[in-house]
């Protein structure tokens, strides 16, 4: 049986789930998120928590609203590497489109995902995944 001190020992933790994709799917994956960085020890209120969840938000509304495939849903996947103080964002669907960052008009009320993916995470990418579709991800520095 595992103690709290040989949980502390690890320094990668993964959680992976599938939601449905609607935007309460979206919804309830960024509350997870932030729920599960916190038991990981990466506070709710913390600015890299918050770049996390901020990320996790883009991501997942992209694979709502760009990444929709009737009957399919989309996968959040959160790697904690603490050896290399990252935490990896991963969120794939079914949707063959790969994403790209766009101009968004001053007014528009959308576009602007990938710059603030960019903006609060270290890098990001989009890789083929096993099946249809493709994984966008994006790491943010959190030591």
């Amino acid at each position: 049986m595992r103690t709290a001190r040989d949980q502390d020992a690890l320094t990668v933790r993964v959680f992976a789930q599938r939601f449905s994709a609607t935007r309460q799917g979206a919804r309830l994956a960024r509350m997870l998120a932030g729920h599960r960085l916190h038991v990981w020890g990466v506070p709710y209120d913390s600015p890299q928590g918050q770049a996390v969840e901020l990320v996790v938000a883009e991501l997942t509304a992209n694979a709502v609203l760009h990444g929709h495939v009737p009957g399919r849903k989309f996968e959040l996947r959160l790697v904690r590497d603490r050896g290399a103080g990252t935490v990896r964002v991963e969120v794939s669907d079914a949707h063959p489109g790969r994403p790209e960052r766009v101009a968004a008009p001053p007014e528009g009320e959308g576009g602007r995902g990938l710059l603030l993916v960019e903006a609060v995470g270290s890098r990001w990418g989009v890789a083929p995944r096993r099946g249809p579709g493709k994984t966008v991800w994006a790491e943010v520095d959190c030591p």
